[in-house]
């Protein structure tokens, strides 16, 4: 679609259009987002919750773009001994001792509707921007596709959890998509919320309900922890590209990888490569193996870190990472990372702000653990910690967990502004490379960039296994060349959730926007 005015993309259709509402009704992009944010916890609750974390990149005409990390740490309570003493070699990615770290989404909300008011002059309250979430909550939803195979593939995991079944299998059975759906206890806290402010969550009646529940279920987070939680504001890292600026989430988001990827495709992708052929792939995975080298050696805290990030962005270090890139073979491969699921959400107001969003409790439900008095679905992003001192990220209480979430956004020279992204753990920097080098460097449209087939290298939400695996719908002679080249092929099905849910929006120095969103998710882009 190309449009005036404003548009937003989301992977589920209600968040699209809460955020169409609040920009019709004269809000901002900031105010939308959040909007958005809520409906989506809501309506995609095994990619997202109010229990997990958040990352903002927010561009305003004329300014620099702002960051905001609403990244929960861990527990004071959350200790190596304490986890040995439990018997424990590594963090559980399910139960209590998963739920270890402090929700942040909330916070970043909070300071985002700060800066709206006080950067954009938003003057929209909280309570109309959560009203679509409380209604959905309250009223029903209908389950979609993914939800319904999320519960299905993860009931037998899950089942167990403490409020598992008694939330996401009413009456015993699993939902099957279209189905009525609902959250009444969810819908109380966003009231609660909307009566209180969002801070609490984290100061007041709300977060003493939680820290409760969290104690009673044996997570080691305690009111405390919520209490000193603040979301912060971030500059964002910048990677200069021979086609303009682009900016993503510093340490400890993966934005860095991203960015490195994509540096590394400006020196190495020629004009007119075929985006659907061997070459193209292959340069793609080879600059991915080489980013993700950097960030298993490096990225942690970045209180921890011991390189600057930014100096692994300059152009000498993206001209060595490059060189290395073999056209003729790929290199080995065979380090699995970290399953995650998402949600990325974009919006673009009449105005030119714009925002890239990211919002997630990393495995498909979190921890699995449900707290009785809220209804909240809380995170297991404390399992990407280790529990060996000596490791890159070892648990240590209030250290800040490694986050694969990172929110892209790209201001091009040609006057273009581009918000771009998607879900899925390790795939979000592979996907995020196919989005925009196929729309800014290759010249594709917002909606064939999205739909044409993706790659994983390694896992996603879900998998296993660390093959290379290519949709199907890749021409046959792709494959072929792949596997001569020495890649470990895995064919997926068509549009297969496994390759992300994406989304863009691209505004044109005229003002007109294309957007697009996934036919892999249960999405929309919308505008108005």
């Amino acid at each position: 679609m190309r449009t005036t005015g404003a548009a937003a993309t989301a992977p589920h259709g209600a968040a699209a259009e809460s955020a169409l509402a609040v920009l019709r009704e004269g809000g901002n992009a900031v105010e939308a987002m959040i909007a958005a944010a809520a409906t989506i916890a809501v309506v995609y609750p095994h990619m997202n919750s109010i229990g997990g974390d958040g990352f903002w990149l927010i561009a305003t005409p004329g300014a620099e773009p702002v960051g905001i990390e609403a990244c929960g740490a861990a527990a004071s309570a959350a200790t190596l001994e304490a986890y040995r003493a439990g018997g424990l070699t590594q963090i559980p990615a399910r139960g209590p001792w998963a739920a270890c770290t402090v929700a942040g989404t909330v916070s970043g909300w909070a300071l985002a509707h700060e800066y709206s008011r006080t950067t954009l002059r938003g003057r929209l309250p909280l309570s109309r921007l959560l009203a679509d979430a409380i209604d959905h909550a309250r009223a029903g939803v209908t389950v979609s596709r993914s939800q319904a195979a999320g519960v299905a593939a993860k009931c037998a995991e899950l089942g167990q959890q403490p409020g598992f079944a008694a939330t996401f299998l009413p009456d015993g059975q699993q939902p099957e998509a279209g189905a009525r759906f609902s959250q009444p206890r969810l819908a109380a806290v966003f009231e609660q919320l909307v009566r209180c402010g969002l801070d609490d969550f984290y100061r007041g009646e709300l977060a003493r309900s939680m820290a409760a529940d969290l104690q009673r279920l044996g997570s080691p987070v305690a009111l405390i922890d919520l209490e000193r939680h603040h979301a912060r504001r971030r500059n964002p890292l910048v990677l200069a590209h021979s086609l303009g600026m682009l900016y993503n989430m510093p340490p400890p988001s993966q934005g860095l990888i991203s960015l490195l990827i994509l540096g590394m495709l400006d020196r190495r992708l020629q004009p007119g490569l075929d985006g659907l052929g061997a070459p193209y792939v292959h340069l793609c995975v080879e600059a991915t193996k080489l980013a993700f080298g950097i960030r298993d050696r490096h990225l942690t805290d970045p209180d921890y870190m011991r390189v600057d990030p930014s100096a692994l962005l300059n152009g000498a270090a993206l001209d060595v990472m490059a060189a290395r890139i073999n056209m003729e073979a790929a290199a080995p491969w065979g380090a699995a990372g970290a399953p995650g699921d998402t949600v990325w959400l974009g919006v673009v107001d009449g105005e030119g702000v714009a925002v890239s969003f990211i919002q997630s409790i990393y495995h498909e439900f979190g921890s699995g653990i449900v707290l009785a008095g809220s209804g909240i679905c809380w995170q297991n992003r404390g399992c990407s910690f280790a529990l060996d001192p000596l490791a890159l990220n070892p648990l240590q209480p209030g250290r800040r967990p490694f986050h694969t979430l990172n929110p892209p956004l790209a201001r091009l020279a040609d006057g273009r502004l581009l918000v771009y992204g998607a879900m899925g753990g390790d795939g979000q920097p592979q996907f995020q490379s196919a989005l925009f080098s196929r729309i800014a460097a290759l010249g594709w449209g917002v909606r064939a960039a999205i739909d044409a087939p993706r790659w994983l290298l390694g896992r996603a939400w879900g998998e296993s296994t660390d093959t290379l695996k290519l949709e199907r719908r890749f021409p046959a002679a792709t494959c072929d060349a792949l596997r001569r080249l020495g890649h470990e092929l895995e064919l997926v099905k068509p549009y297969d959730e496994l390759v992300g849910h994406a989304g863009a929006i691209l505004r044109h120095p005229d003002g007109t926007l294309e957007a697009g969103s996934d036919p892999r998710s249960d999405g929309a882009a919308l505008a108005c």
